[in-house]
Parts: structure tokens; sequence; C-alpha cells
């Protein structure tokens, strides 16, 4: 309670600091109505940067010939400069819309250095340029968003997406391309929500998004930032949020095209020393206690939200904001010593109340997940009770389960107990996004789940017109039943990785010099699910009713499941939620007759899911019209039981379609 009671102090202070200094965070938050450069009612240009290192600031381009010093901003305090450039005479427009510009910073050194802002909205590399170029966009006609935001969903059920391998052919695929082909897809398979990586600008594609360049700039590889607007106004005409993967944990070492030694300093937006470069990442760190960092990051949140109405954020690497160390070469116990002390960063803790406080202020309905491993208590309490003020943290433990049961464990030697305790660890009213599998697992290195299941067959043994081998039987029923006892006990939303629902085969792999410049594995293959003569349909098929069926009922936003058994002999695990029966049978080879099942309630119920149906690829051993009745006897803790035959390697849903009065 004392150190909730700090932390919310420190927040409160410099919230009230805010206040003091610049009339408050709505105000402080709009950065970018200042800063960069600007167009003015009288048809002149306003500029603005902060370089407090730099001996000079310039601004050069197409417009004045590139000339570096025809145009001087003037010194201000606190490190930033301006520049106002009056109206022409003959009323033609200072800076054309698509034209290029740099800022140029003389060092105290003495040198001349070409930057693009920080804030520039729209960056290019044209052909074969090594660096970005910074272009003036101010196009006559703006995207006029048509569709209101989405209310905030009773469950979330995330697509976690990449629009640049969203294709199958070998290329960066389009924002226009995303809107039209993947968003009918995603509101097809029941997902009520988009986390979109990669969206801002990243000079290294392979980085899959996450060494930015320029936080303002939506990635034009994909094309225009209008483009974006119009992708996320169609998926909120299909009532589907949009979350942008916002990385605000480190920075590009770029100082080309990135904010790298922006004022000809190793600080500026950073650390100086050591403490400003991580490491592992070979990237930049913020320097959070900074005022104009502040500024910087929480307009850069406001920007995402106001101009192109993203519904939230996944905060990327909040582990490495967290702590000092990084969270590098630390396996966090759960102790509370590891937590609290020295080793937590206040200053990027802080900030990343701020950033919450500033994102729920302006919409309520605003949802933010926290990407820590580590584990940290309270990240997903209220501001108020001195905690992060997260809505949801990544359950970052159960993908790591599943690899480690595929890759260690025969099939026979899974332990139930262990895969329920890793499902149900967290704590009482935080709520976790479980996922199976996410981008991380599928890169190369690793291996998606369908892959450690299936390896090699999936080359061979996929078409319905081959036999029905061991190894892929296996891997289509394994599949959907760690997909569904994920999404049915591991937490309150769900996440899935694009591909992955239907077992996207191989991994993912990003054009580079190692792979000769490859698109073959940056692409996503959602063809395969359409082809009647492929399995991948029945995976696809199943994710799809699975969703549905979680909208029908609500079992993410319900209280915690009651596991009733977690048998290891007999490989069954059982449990209700959201007054529904899940029923899960592991064992690799044996059936069950009359298995009595524990429940809460008496009645009649009834079959609602069953991953052995043939829509789904199973062994349909079950017969959907048959009424299983709920008796009064007590069973595993549980008032009332019923009998039930369980296949092998069979998970099924059951309903209570008539309750007694």
């Amino acid at each position: 309670k004392n150190l909730a009671k700090v932390k919310y102090k420190k927040f409160s202070q410099i919230l009230n600091s805010i206040g003091e200094n610049e009339g408050g965070i709505d105000k402080f938050s709009r950065g970018y109505e200042s800063f960069g450069v600007h167009k003015c009612a009288d048809g002149g240009l306003y500029c603005k940067e902060w370089a407090p290192g730099a001996e000079g600031v310039f601004l050069t381009g197409d417009f004045n010939g590139w000339n570096p010093f025809s145009y001087p901003y003037k010194k201000l305090d606190y490190g930033k400069w301006e520049l106002y450039m009056p109206p022409k005479q003959n009323k033609s427009i200072l800076v054309p819309h698509g034209s290029k510009l740099k800022v140029v910073i003389t060092s105290k050194s003495g040198e001349i250095l070409y930057r693009i802002s920080p804030w520039a909205k729209y960056v290019v590399r044209e052909a074969d340029n090594v660096n970005y170029d910074w272009i003036h966009w101010d196009p006559e006609h703006l995207y006029k968003f048509k569709h209101s935001r989405p209310k905030k969903p009773r469950s979330l059920r995330i697509y976690e997406s990449h629009v640049g391998i969203s294709s199958h052919e070998g290329k960066v695929a389009s924002y226009k391309h995303f809107t039209c082909n993947v968003l009918p897809r995603i509101k097809d398979l029941g997902y009520n929500c988009i986390q979109l990586m990669a969206i801002m600008e990243h000079a290294y594609y392979a980085s899959f998004g996450y060494q930015i360049t320029s936080f303002f700039a939506a990635s034009s590889r994909y094309g225009t930032p209008e483009e974006l607007k119009e992708l996320v106004d169609t998926a909120h005409s299909m009532g589907i949020i949009v979350l942008l993967d916002v990385v605000h944990s480190h920075a590009s070492k770029n100082s080309a095209d990135g904010l790298n030694m922006f004022d000809g300093t190793d600080s500026c937006y950073f650390h100086s020393g050591p403490r400003g470069t991580h490491d592992l990442w070979d990237s930049r760190l913020f320097a959070y206690s900074s005022w104009e960092v502040l500024r910087f990051l929480l307009s850069n949140i406001r920007w995402w939200l106001e101009e192109y109405r993203f519904d939230g954020f996944r905060f990327d690497g909040v582990t490495s904001m967290l702590y000092h160390h990084h969270g590098m070469g630390q396996g966090f116990s759960g102790d509370y010593s590891e937590y609290f002390g020295l080793q937590v960063d206040e200053d990027a803790l802080t900030y990343l109340m701020l950033a919450n406080h500033l994102t729920h202020t302006l919409y309520p309905d605003s949802i933010t997940i926290a990407e820590d491993v580590s584990g940290m208590p309270a990240l997903c309490s209220p501001i108020s009770q001195g905690g992060g003020g997260f809505d949801y943290r990544l359950a970052m433990a159960i993908p790591d389960k599943w690899i480690q049961l595929l890759k260690e464990f025969k099939d026979e030697d899974w332990n139930m107990g262990n895969i329920v305790h890793t499902l149900t660890n967290r704590r009482y009213l935080e709520k976790c996004i479980a996922y199976a599998e996410s981008h991380d697992q599928a890169l190369v290195g690793d291996k998606t789940l369908a892959f450690w299941l299936m390896d090699a067959e999936m080359y061979t043994n996929m078409s319905v017109l081959t036999p029905f081998t061991p190894v892929i039987d296996r891997g289509i029923q394994l599949h959907k039943m760690i997909r569904l006892i994920t999404h049915g006990l591991g937490g309150e939303g769900y996440l899935n990785f694009m591909g992955n629902e239907f077992g996207h085969p191989e991994w993912l792999d990003f054009p580079r010099k190692g792979n000769n410049e490859s698109y073959h594995y940056a692409r996503r293959q959602f063809h395969l699910t359409d082809d009647d003569l492929l399995r991948y349909k029945f995976l696809n098929n199943f994710d799809r009713d699975m969703n549905r069926l979680e909208e029908r009922f609500g079992w993410l936003s319900a209280p915690q499941a009651y596991v009733s058994e977690k048998h290891e002999g007999n490989k069954i695990i059982a449990f209700e939620r959201a007054g529904l029966l899940f029923i899960f049978n592991f064992h690799p080879s044996k059936s069950y007759t009359d298995y009595r099942v524990g429940t809460a309630l008496p009645g009649k119920f009834k079959i609602v899911l069953d991953s052995d149906a043939a829509e789904y690829g199973g062994h349909q051993r079950l017969d959907h019209s048959t009424d299983f009745f709920s008796e009064a006897f007590e069973h595993n803790g549980r008032p009332c039981s019923l009998l039930v035959y369980i296949p092998s390697r069979v998970a099924l849903i059951l309903q209570n379609v008539d309750p007694p009065n």
C-alpha cells in the first residue's frame, strides 16, 4: 500500500507540474500541432523543433533549392527553436504537398547534419536509397471518417496482424489490400479487435516494426496515411476495434532518418552514455524523466488516437521499460522483492501511468495492453490505486508452456495439473490476454504450433485426397484442443496471430541479406483455407465457430472457470465457465464411455461445440442429437454430474439447455 501511494504521488506530482507549466495534459499532449512544419491560416509556414544540443537549426528542401542556411530558426528557451516563413506575395504555396524537406543542424563541434524532423508525418524510401526522405504531407483532400468508433467489446478477441505480409504474393502488401481482402476474413472468423503491428515507420523491414525511425509517420511501404485511415474506418464499420502496437520502449539507432543524434549529441531524446543504449536490441533508450521526451511520447499517443482513430494500444517492451536491467538475464520467480526496489525505473513507470491516464481520459472506451514478461504487480490496477492503469496484460507464460510440451514431452506424459496451473495462474481482478501463439512463436528460429505438430508432412499430407496419417491426425486434433482450452481457461481476452488460426505452414522471415532478400516466408497464404481439397479449412472452421460461440456466451468476460477435474491417468480436464461445461480428453488413444463429469447445474445438456465434428476434420464419433442429463449426484466437488462419451483427443462444450425451474 505504501509503495502504491509513492507511485501515485510521483504520478500526481508530474501531472500537477504539467498543469502548472503547460496548462494541463490536454494542451501538453498536442505537441504535434506546433512542433514540426505547419501551414498557417495566412499561407505562411510555422516550424518548431527541440534541439537542446544544437548550435543552429535551419529548414531546407526542394522549396529553396536545398540551400542549407537560408531559413534559420530562432533560438527559444529550453532548447526549442522556431521559424516563421511569411506567405509569398503571389500567394503560391511555400512548401508544396509531396516536396522533400530536411532540418539542418549545426552542432557545437561544427558539423553540419541533415535530419528528419522527429514530428515528420510521412517519410518514404525511394528506389535504392539507403535512407528515408521526409515528405511534406499536406494533401488537398484528407480522408474523412464515415463511421463512429465501436463500443468497447465485452470480450476481447484479438487478431494480431501485419499489413505487409498479409498477401500470398512475394511482395509488401498494402493498406488497400488489407482493407479489401483481410478485414472481411477477420470479421468472418469472429474477431472483434485487430492489433496492428509495424505501423509506426521503421527503416528496417526485417525488424518486424520494432526499430522505429519516425514515430508520427505511418509506414509508407504499405501506402499513404489516408489509406491507413480508410483501413481503420472500414474496420469500425464492421464493428471491429483497432489497436496499435506502440513502441515507446526504445528507438532505432539510425541518425540520418531516425531520432538518434538528432541535435548532434548522444542525449536529446535519450539517456547519454551506456544508460541510453539497449545492449541486446542495439537501440536507443528514452529519457522518460525529460520534460520534452514526455511531451513527445504523450503527443505521439494522442496523435494515433486522434489522427488515425485507433482504439487503444498494445505497449511493446514494457518489461524493458520497467527495470534498469531491462529484464536481461532475469528469471522472474514472482517474489515481490523482484518488482520493488532500485532496479525499477520509476520514471518509465510514471510515463506509462501518464500514457494510460491520457488514453483513458481522451477515450474512456479505449483499451491498453501491456507486454510484460515479469509479472509486475498492479500493472493492470487503476492509477488511483497506484497501479499502472493498463486494461490487460499478455499471458506470456501460456505459449511457452505449449511449445515446451510439444518439444520435450510425449503426449502421454503431458501433466494436466501443470497445464491448468499455467492457464489459471493470474492475479484476481488482473485481466489477461491468453494466446497459444503470437508473432513471436512464428518467427524464423522458432516454429508455429502447427509446424511443431506436423512439420514436413504439411507439405505432402494436407490434401483431403491423401490418407489421414497419424501425424496429421494428431496435429489437427491437438491444434484445435490447444486453442480452445487456451481460449476458455487462459484469460479475459484471446489473441491469435494472422494465419495461425488455420495452421499456416512454415515460419516468418522477412527479406534480409541472410536469405537473399526473399519474400517467400514474409507472406500469409490465406488461399489455403479457400481450397476445399486442403485440410486447412477444418482448422479455420473451428477457429471461426469457437469465436462465434464466445460471442454468444461471453466466457472471456465471465468470472474465472471452476476446474472440477484434472485427471493425470485419464488425461481429462473439465471446467465450467459462463454456464458452459468444457471437457477435454488429451489421451492419445483412450476413449471413455459413460464418463462422469461434475457440474453445478441439474437439467438437460446438449453439445454446442465438438472438435471431433466432420467440418473440423474430426472423426465424427459423437451423436449431436444426444441429450445428457445432469442429476443431483455429487462429483469432484460439484453438486451434480452427468455421464458422457469422451473420445480420445477431443474437446467438447456442453450447454445446459433445459435447467429445472
